[in-house]
């Protein structure tokens, strides 16, 4: 199977996932199965060739001039990891299956799982850094959306808001850290990266790289100081808590430590920032996880605590601990899995995970119990159970650890203190939940779960007695082969073997498991009795109570600045925003002074003088009649643009003159609708306002004269110089040879620069359904108009100069007849010069975008005369459709072109011969451009409509006339 097909498979399962009917849980979890196992067998296929060291690789060029290429690389640590996220996905849906509810929302559960599994794979399996941090983001995406999965809850919702926060954010700082890795290793491949530890260690950015990378990585594992909001995830179902704490979200920074542990440890920064960070994280959370009343809170302390230990053997500078690491990775994985899947059946089937209020459940479900227990003790780390193997790996190296004599003793001390306390809570679970008298008062009457429920637990410990049994056989091929990468390639001598004779570690173990057994006992009716009380010693360290805390105080400060600097005023706005751009030129003026250059100037054109000079008299007069009829101004303002598009002709840029003509039609409907919207103007007959406005508008001109005056002298400065490297030359040279065209502009934005318009046209169709979905429900307040006594009886409203509905409301008829009739007529006309002007676009002026607007101009002129009942019971246009269509087609051809083996969005062009047409080329940017024809024509009808639908139910609402005060003219 290709290994971008694996990569793409969870996608396309969850797609499919979430179509299927949401209450239909058979069949979304046999489907999300079957992907699982599909997942599961071509990751398992792949060990022979990975076994050996081997690396496979898959490389689609994507963007390679910037080093961006989707790469799927799967070495033993990626193969290892991978079969983690598949196999344990596989059990969690199996699981899941018997685990929600008949009203829970099937489809969606199932195809975030799937998405989720997908964006893991894309971590564990990514060739190139910055597509890692890409599903990096992924997972934190995805995350919010499981945990949030009970979305009616509160703290689902607290719950997965601070995870995404805190994940998120971690995630941002690790995308900078490897964008600067990048550019000290001069290339974002992985394998170059692994191969540059030398170059990377002795850089001078080497420490600032260390601390991003630690901060998308330690915010990920829940590592000290970040831990506190894998806790408050807990809100989430349990299927989900069991798949994202065992095997993925929260494996995913120590992911990242050891997938870079050859490239950045080895320094003593690494070992105070990393190991320092794992030790006090193992120690917070197993000493958090013994006061812990909530099974599910336990078990996310024990989280916790077991990343530490991740963490802190990674951080050890040792090749040594760093296999012991990927070890306890893997045992990690199936013993935390199995006891929450066992957390779940019992809140599944008693109704309740408070540990005060459960005893004696072994008699009532003897399965679940035997299996939870040999659970509780692999996370103990019990002999002859796979965390009893990793445990003593760890044990071992901090016994051996050479450096200052109170390192020497106090990390033992420490991690023989760890074992105590994860004794104590494993106790807890598994002694206060199953042993003691039958429980009284729980919600439901505790019995064994269905079959196929206790079938993954059941799976995973035996999993834990098998590798703890006979680790060398169970285990080992799997662990050389996921270490070796680790490492470097060269693997140390290590002895998975049971038995390794009477030595310190088994003494801490000892001692760990003795000491437990000795402070539980005594404790035991202590821990039982406590209330809601917090962590004793860490009450006012509370991570939440301080995230929560911090996260008020931006709140509030955002509030006080919204009050200091923020207005309703549109003019208010502008004008603070025309004052800051302005200071800004004039700081950088200050800084590098404007000079004009030495080019050669052009003598001045009467004509084109005088054609500025008309633009010149618009614009004053728009600026003028606004203070007494906005339509006039509006008016005189299209005629400013008028004199643009002239311009643009006159230098012969056709291609931006038709634009522009096209762009000031659609401007100038949507500044119509948009008059409806502001208020009246009045100040100028009230003596109370009048010094105000004039002032104000004394201002505004003083403003606009010096911004302008600003801008006039920048554009001065550019064009009397010389530009030093013209890139005109290229597309000049390249747009017909390359880009299959002779209209360069056009060439350009469907060929050489397809991307970023590929980007524009997002942005365009985002902002059209923004403001589609926030005025959809909106309705525009009634206005208070002020009559004279002559008019009082006769109600105002707002009468429209283009529509008048009739009272049936099935028909909006024009007051002109013969201009609406006209505009009908054009519109096959319209639509004739669009497809002209499209058609022709790659080597003539046009293109897809001049085209849409003229296309949305001539659909909107029919909104206009006949209504949007008329037109949309003639047309059926559905600009959201539009959009959609446009977006998909502009993205096929560019993953037509990587199908191919291309990058993205190269063009290709086709000649073809044809009987009576003759001889035709069709570039593959034919269609790119059709889906920016789509886009513009359904971004432009749902913004302009939008606000047409909102104009006329403010037209249709009756508004309240208030009589003229007595006196006022």
């Amino acid at each position: 199977m290709s290994l971008l097909l694996l990569l793409l498979l969870p996608f396309a399962g969850a797609l499919v996932a979430a179509l299927l009917p949401t209450r239909a849980r058979n069949v979304e979890s046999a489907w999300t199965g079957l992907v699982m196992l599909a997942s599961v067998a071509s990751v398992a296929s792949l060990f022979p060739t990975i076994s050996e060291g081997g690396v496979m690789v898959e490389r689609v060029r994507w963007l390679p001039s910037l080093d961006l290429d989707l790469v799927v690389r799967i070495d033993g640590f990626a193969w290892m990891f991978a079969m983690l996220v598949t196999v344990i996905g596989s059990l969690v849906v199996l699981y899941a299956r018997y685990y929600l509810s008949e009203d829970d929302p099937a489809a969606r559960f199932y195809s975030l799982l799937l998405g989720f599994m997908g964006a893991m794979l894309g971590v564990v399996v990514s060739g190139n850094l910055v597509q890692l941090v890409l599903f990096w983001e992924l997972t934190s995406l995805f995350s919010f959306l499981l945990i949030g999965y009970w979305y009616h809850r509160k703290d689902a919702r607290r719950g997965a808001r601070m995870a995404f926060t805190v994940t998120a954010a971690g995630g941002l700082a690790l995308l900078a850290g490897v964008l600067i890795l990048g550019h000290i290793v001069g290339s974002n491949d992985l394998g170059d990266v692994l191969a540059a530890g030398d170059l990377v260690r002795t850089h001078p950015l080497y420490p600032l790289v260390l601390v991003l990378v630690l901060l998308g990585a330690l915010t990920k594992s829940a590592q000290f100081p970040f831990h506190f909001w894998l806790p408050r995830a807990m809100a989430a179902p349990t299927p989900v808590s069991a798949y994202l704490h065992s095997a993925t979200l929260v494996k995913a920074g120590v992911f990242l430590l050891a997938r870079l542990w050859p490239v950045l440890s080895g320094t003593d920064l690494w070992f105070w920032s990393v190991a320092g960070a794992g030790a006090a994280t193992l120690l917070l959370g197993a000493y958090a996880a013994m006061f812990q009343n909530d099974l599910k809170a336990l078990l996310a302390y024990s989280t916790v605590s077991h990343l530490g230990l991740i963490t802190l053997l990674l951080g050890l500078n040792s090749d040594l601990a760093a296999v012991a690491a990927v070890f306890h990775m893997m045992n990690h994985a199936t013993f935390k899995a199995s006891l929450f899947m066992s957390v779940g059946i019992i809140d599944h089937e008693t109704g309740t995970r408070d540990m005060r209020r459960l005893d004696g459940l072994l008699r009532f479900m003897p399965y679940t119990g035997a299996l939870a227990m040999v659970a509780c003790a692999a996370m103990a780390g019990v002999p002859l159970l796979n965390g009893f193997l990793s445990k003593e790996m760890f044990f071992a190296e901090t016994v051996f650890i050479t450096g200052r004599p109170w390192l020497e003793y106090g990390l033992p001390a420490l991690a023989t203190l760890y074992g105590v306390f994860a004794v104590v809570y494993s106790l807890r679970f598994g002694h206060d939940v199953f042993f003691g008298p039958a429980p009284v008062g729980l919600p439901r009457a505790p019995h064994e779960p269905h079959r196929w429920m206790r079938a993954p637990i059941e799976w995973l410990v035996l999993t834990c007695l098998v590798v703890g049994i006979a680790p060398q056989w169970a285990i080992g091929p799997a662990l050389e082969a996921a270490a070796r990468p680790v490492v470097g390639g060269t693997l140390p001598v290590y002895n998975l073997a049971v038995w390794h004779g009477f030595s310190a570690p088994l003494a801490m173990s000892v001692v760990a498991l003795a000491g437990g057994v000795l402070l539980y006992l005594p404790c035991a009716a202590w821990f039982k009795r406590r209330g809601h009380r917090g962590v004793p010693l860490l009450r006012r360290f509370e991570g939440q109570q301080i995230f929560e805390n911090g996260l008020a105080r931006v709140n509030l400060l955002a509030r006080s600045l919204l009050r200091l600097l923020g207005t309703r005023q549109l003019q208010a706005q502008m004008l603070a925003l025309v004052v800051v751009a302005g200071a800004a030129g004039l700081g950088s003026a200050l800084i590098v002074p404007l000079e004009w250059g030495d080019r050669e100037r052009v003598p001045a054109d009467a004509d084109f003088v005088l054609l500025w000079v008309a633009g010149a008299a618009c614009a004053v007069g728009a600026a003028y009649q606004a203070k007494f009829h906005r339509l006039v101004a509006l008016i005189l303002l299209s005629g400013v643009g008028l004199v643009v598009c002239i311009t643009f002709a006159w230098f012969s840029a056709p291609d931006l003159a038709l634009t522009q003509l096209a762009v000031e039609a659609v401007t100038t409907v949507l500044f119509l609708l948009g008059l409806r919207w502001l208020p009246r103007r009045i100040e100028q007959d009230d003596p109370r306002t009048a010094p105000r406005a004039a002032w104000r508008r004394r201002r505004d001109l003083a403003l606009a004269v010096c911004v302008g005056t600003g801008l006039a002298a920048l554009s001065y400065a550019m064009l009397t110089r010389t530009a030093p490297q013209s890139i005109s030359p290229f597309f000049l040279q390249n747009a017909l040879p390359a880009g299959g065209g002779t209209n360069v502009v056009n060439v350009m934005l469907v060929d050489f620069r397809a991307f970023d318009t590929l980007g524009e046209i997002t942005v365009l169709a985002v902002v059209a359904l923004a403001v589609f979905s926030l005025l959809r429900r909106f309705r525009p307040p009634r206005e208070t108009v002020e009559l004279p006594p002559q008019q009082r009886a006769v109600p105002t409203g707002v009468r429209s100069d283009l529509v008048q509905p009739r009272a049936d409301g099935d028909d909006e008829r024009g007051y002109l007849m013969v201009p609406a009739v006209l505009v009908r007529l054009l519109l096959p006309v319209a639509g004739v010069l669009a497809l002209h002007l499209f058609l022709r676009g790659h080597n003539e002026p046009g293109g897809g975008f001049v085209a849409g607007l003229v296309m949305a101009v001539a659909l909107t002129a029919q909104y206009m005369v006949g209504g949007t009942q008329w037109v949309e019971a003639r047309t059926n246009l559905r600009p959201s459709r539009w959009i959609a269509v446009g977006l998909l087609l502009a993205l096929a051809t560019g993953l037509g072109s990587l199908i191919v083996g291309y990058p993205f969005l190269t063009s290709h062009t086709a000649h073809f011969s044809l009987p009576v047409i003759g001889e035709l080329h069709l570039p593959s940017a034919f269609f790119f451009d059709l889906g920016v024809f789509a886009v513009v024509v359904g971004a432009t009808l749902l913004l302009l409509t939008a606000i047409a639908h909102q104009s006329l139910r403010a037209q249709r609402r009756p508004e309240r006339v208030v009589p003229q005060k007595k006196g006022t003219p």
